[in-house]
């Protein structure tokens, strides 16, 4: 006779396995307190402006008992009992409310001490416990055999084995992981203004019409501002509040005008809007929009910043000249360019000239074998303004004559720079024509 053991993989569970519990309900986040603001005049208060305490987490749920039902027996397996399911996570604490912020207006700091602050922050909710797992089963009968034979009794390979078999108890489920503490609220925060009245928002820089900057006048602010330590000692014995403040230092303001003394009308530019800037040590910045050229100067006296303007242009009528064709004038080739704009009289002009020539008629095709016969500046002396018009005796350039006989293709392309008050812009006219006779 032979015993044997049943073999590992011969395993059949018997029984429900418990299920696993659900876990418990985070706690709420305690509420923020409401922010304040008082005129302390020396009587005595008491303000608390805590945050709301965070509520508990809760309890994570009980796993559930296995169902262990009867272990079979006589079987020819392996036996599993059942185990049991697992406990739920505990629920979070919630987070403690902040406190509130605390602005206090008081020209007299010594009122403070008639004033008790509770601007804790709110505790952290207590977090919930994890649940207990459910319990497991037991076998009832941990070992068994069972014998079993092939052939006849008598018969030469009649042969009879014993086999083995076992019962593997349950698993009691495992415990919940209790949550997390629920994070303590800030202290509230005290800013301090040493004025008795409301502190007007700041307005460091703006955007406005040239209309109004002339009618009006603006007005900008900057208020100064310092970080102190020692919030709680200003108040009553006791009171609590972020150690750290804000105080009012120091409240600047300054005006603005413009001053319009320009002979150009005021209504073309009233629109347009000037950007102000704000600066400490030097009053008010003004930016002037990109498309305005002015001539002015800015005037400080004493919390006034004065902006007078002398003249102003627009930019593109910088660069509005336009060709009225080549001449010759007692022998002489000349250029007439016309400023539409008519403002030659306050821009300042220089101009440069790329003389080249072909044997081509430019005016009936484009024309790729210009020569170049002469590049420069144009002297002053051969530049006459009249009003809106610009005459340049190109004729008196040291240009060779076999240059400027008649006959000839020429593209004379002219770059005049244009300046005021310090501005400066350039406008390139080409001109391609054939040489009249001369006159």
């Amino acid at each position: 006779m032979c015993v044997g053991m049943a073999r590992a993989a011969e395993v059949r569970a018997f029984g429900q396995t418990g299920s696993n519990a659900g876990g418990g309900v985070s706690g709420n986040n305690g509420k923020d307190s409401d922010n304040l603001t008082i005129f302390a005049d020396g009587s005595p208060l008491t303000l608390n402006l805590a945050g709301e305490d965070g509520k508990p987490g809760q309890q994570g749920q009980t796993g559930e008992d296995a169902d262990c039902q009867n272990q079979p027996t006589g079987v020819k397996h392996n036996l599993l009992a059942p185990s049991g399911g697992n406990g739920g996570n505990g629920g979070n604490g919630g987070d403690g409310g902040n406190g509130g912020y605390l602005t206090v207006y008081a020209t007299d700091l010594s009122q403070l001490q008639q004033i008790f602050v509770n601007a804790s922050g709110g505790k952290g909710g207590q977090a919930g416990l994890g649940g207990e797992g459910g319990q497991a089963c037991r076998c009832s009968e941990p070992y068994w055999t069972l014998e079993t034979c092939n052939g006849n009794p008598g018969d030469p390979n009649y042969r009879c084995t014993t086999l083995e078999f076992r019962c593997q108890d349950g698993k009691n489920g495992a415990n919940g992981v209790s949550g997390a503490f629920g994070r303590e609220g800030l202290p509230g925060q005290l800013t301090l203004i040493n004025l008795d009245q409301p502190l007007q928002p700041d307005k460091p820089a703006s955007s406005v019409t040239m209309a109004a900057l002339r009618d009006k006048g603006y007005l900008l602010s900057k208020n100064i501002w310092e970080t102190r330590n020692g919030a709680a000692t200003l108040f009553a014995p006791g009171s609590v509040i972020n150690d750290q403040y804000l105080a009012l230092v120091q409240r600047l303001e300054r005006s603005f005008l413009l001053i319009w003394n320009a002979p150009q009308p005021f209504n073309k530019f009233a629109q347009e809007k000037m950007t102000l800037q704000y600066e400490s040590d030097q009053g008010i910045r003004v930016n002037i929009p990109d498309n305005i050229w002015i001539e002015g100067t800015t005037r400080q006296r004493n919390n006034l910043t004065q902006f007078i303007v002398y003249n102003a242009i627009y930019k593109q009528d910088a660069t509005r000249l336009k060709s009225e064709g080549l001449s010759r004038r007692g022998g002489d080739l000349r250029l007439t360019l016309i400023d539409e704009a008519d403002q030659s009289n306050l821009i300042a002009t220089k101009f440069e000239i790329t003389y080249s020539v072909t044997r081509s008629n430019p005016r009936f095709r484009t024309v790729s074998d210009y020569t170049t016969k002469y590049e420069g500046e144009i002297p002053e002396d051969l530049v006459i303004l009249e009003g809106d018009k610009f005459t340049l005796d190109i004729g008196k350039l040291p240009i060779e004559s076999q240059y400027l006989r008649s006959g000839l293709g020429v593209e004379i392309k002219i770059v005049a720079t244009r300046t005021f008050a310090g501005y400066t812009d350039q406008q390139t006219i080409t001109v391609t024509d054939v040489l009249g006779p001369f006159r």
